[in-house]
């Protein structure tokens, strides 16, 4: 008996004196002016406490570096438009497998709920383009009504997805992540009813204009406020957007050279995804068998039937063959994979060697009469325009909102502007990238990166590079989306 209120006493103190170490925790308090952060009393400014970034649903962690980018093996089409540079990326998050049938399915019932019924045209829109299987002098026709919709091929890439397509689904995925991050938080509760403009988008409910169906709300320490408030980004809850990835992320994350280094020592640059010039393992169990799904040789898609090479005629399920060493799939073969930037054949010279992308336009969220946030359109949008030349005149990091053209097609930036005298005499410089005229390349063309089902093993080097114009689509592209990461580099902190 005397054991056992021995034991409850010590359990007894030892919960005292956690709660008392816990009510004892020191506040903390602002190194600069001295005054208490998130105290209602002294005006309530609020400090979240400082987390590591979450990994998004389907994500994995790229931790950047440096590393050599373009190309990796000698092109047999006399291109060089891939010259090698040395380059670093941030750490980053990219999917871990191509978007699926079933994940895009999905984006489309969703639309279907919240604005198939005011406006059809959004859903119509954002459909794929299944007629991409279509081959004049091929029976594809089954694929047409089938490799989208039927429940056999759910957990394979989609493809007929247009550049500008895939941009929306990343930008619909950003708000239905965030929106669940706020329920699960218990800040909102699920409302089923969202339709047309009231529905939740991250832009939309930062900035006020959506309010959703509350449930505990977020407590307001403002002591002039309501008690309760929207989420702000700066509290840590919400992540940043989906996105496509860069040219750069994209070949970084493929090459995987984090297996491939030592001691800060690239010891073996790679032609693939994987180590060595061949396309078959060298695991015993399953020696000689095909690493990606590519077109072997002429009329050879998959092999002979009772000894299938690389088993897939099309593209194969995501999540097929082996990752690469960062736990990726498929970054060379089954589909091509649209990235961020604009294609340039120059890019390689011009782009920084810290985080390179060609494609910027510089905006601003669409402000109202009285400056504050312009009211979201008919869709539940915030709505953003380019920035003025009035806004960027003083820069001198930039100089317009439009940075496509940046010294490749723009007189402005070109080194014949030391000598042009005025806009008449630059005319002539602004003809490289007349589609159609020049030359097959323009602000449209988007850099497509990766073999595909349909491409010779040449196309699996991840620095190889194509382009496709942005409102275009095929049965070889797919894509799969991205995230930055906030804060350090590595999950911890930088050692």
């Amino acid at each position: 008996m005397f054991k056992m209120n021995k034991s409850f006493f010590i359990l007894a103190g030892l919960a005292f004196l956690a709660i008392f170490s816990t009510s004892c925790k020191p506040k903390e308090h602002s190194k600069t002016t001295g005054w208490e952060y998130n105290n209602p009393k002294n005006g309530g400014f609020e400090v979240a406490q400082s987390a590591e970034q979450m990994t998004g649903p389907g994500l994995v962690l790229i931790e950047g570096g440096t590393f050599t980018m373009g190309a990796t093996t000698e092109t047999p089409f006399y291109e060089w438009d891939n010259s090698p540079r040395k380059v670093t990326v941030s750490s980053f998050y990219i999917d871990q497998t191509e978007v699926s049938n079933l994940a895009y399915l999905e984006y489309i019932f969703w639309l279907s709920r919240v604005y198939g019924q005011s406006y059809p045209q959004v859903v119509h829109n954002a459909l794929p383009d299944t007629l991409v299987w279509r081959d004049r002098m091929a029976y594809n026709e089954p694929l047409v009504r089938t490799y989208f919709r039927h429940p056999a091929y759910q957990n394979y890439p989609v493809v007929g997805v247009t550049w500008l397509q895939a941009n929306d689904y990343a930008s619909w995925r950003s708000d239905r992540v965030n929106e669940g991050l706020l329920i699960d938080a218990g800040i909102l509760d699920f409302d089923p009813d969202q339709v047309n403009e009231n529905n939740f988008n991250t832009d939309a409910y930062l900035a006020g204009q959506y309010e959703g169906l509350i449930k505990e709300g977020k407590k307001d320490l403002d002591p002039n406020g309501t008690g309760v408030r929207n989420v702000r980004f700066e509290d840590g809850l919400l992540l940043p957007n989906y996105r496509l990835p860069t040219e750069a992320e994209w070949e970084y994350a493929a090459l995987g050279l984090i297996g491939n280094t030592l001691y800060n020592r690239v010891v073996e640059r790679r032609e693939y995804p994987w180590n060595g010039s061949g396309v078959r393992t060298d695991e015993t169990k399953y020696y000689g068998s095909f690493v990606a799904n590519f077109k072997i040789g002429s009329g050879d898609y998959m092999g002979v039937a009772g000894n299938l090479n690389d088993g897939a005629s099309i593209p194969a399920p995501i999540g097929s063959y082996w990752p690469n060493d960062y736990g990726i799939y498929n970054m060379a073969g089954n589909v091509s994979e649209w990235v961020l930037d604009v294609y340039r054949p120059m890019t390689p010279e011009f782009v920084s060697d810290f985080n390179p992308y060609r494609g910027n336009i510089f905006q601003n969220v669409k402000k109202d009469i009285d400056g504050g946030i312009a009211p979201k359109d008919s869709l539940g949008r915030i709505v953003y325009e380019d920035i003025t030349p009035e806004e960027a005149a003083a820069r001198k990091n930039y100089r317009k909102a439009n940075n496509v053209n940046y010294r490749d097609g723009d007189y402005q930036s070109e080194i014949r502007n030391d000598w042009l005298d005025g806009e008449e005499d630059a005319a002539d410089s602004k003809t490289m990238y007349e589609y159609g005229q020049t030359t097959l390349i323009s602000d449209k063309a988007r850099v497509v990166k990766g073999g595909s089902w349909n491409d010779g093993v040449y196309y699996l080097s991840p620095g190889t590079r194509r382009f496709l114009n942005e409102d275009e689509s095929a049965s070889t592209i797919g894509f799969r989306c991205a995230m930055i990461r906030v804060g350090s580099n590595m999950p911890g902190g930088n050692k």
